[in-house]
């Protein structure tokens, strides 16, 4: 089966905001910026549960998020900006100075626990 492909749509928040002032390496900020934020029905369309781990992809590389069920439409994905968010951008910046960060497309695999 061909896989699905989503969309991602990293963001901010105000939490984040505040959390990236105490430490990148504090376990709130760690946390916040490894969970993706995903529809009930595109979870069960990957067979994966609250909590569950799964592998990103897109065309510049790939980082591991846990699962959290929420109200985002279906075939878009919530993240917040973070080192793991860093690892799917690619360099090109189009002369803005930042590179793109909105709308990829990427590839979601679950982790399995032989993987």
């Amino acid at each position: 089966m061909e896989p699905r492909k989503f969309l991602l749509n990293p963001s901010r928040t105000a939490k984040q905001g505040a959390q990236i002032n105490i430490s990148k390496d504090d376990d709130v900020y760690i946390q916040m910026t490894t969970t993706l934020t995903i529809s009930p029905a595109d979870m069960e369309y990957l067979g994966v549960a609250q909590g569950d781990s799964v592998r990103v992809r897109t065309e510049h590389g790939e980082a591991e998020f846990t699962c959290e069920s929420g109200k985002v439409p279906d075939g878009i994905i919530f993240v917040v900006y973070g080192p793991p968010t860093c690892k799917l951008m690619g360099g090109g910046t189009d002369g803005t100075g930042m590179p793109t960060s909105k709308g990829w497309e990427i590839e979601i695999e679950p982790i399995r626990n032989n993987q």
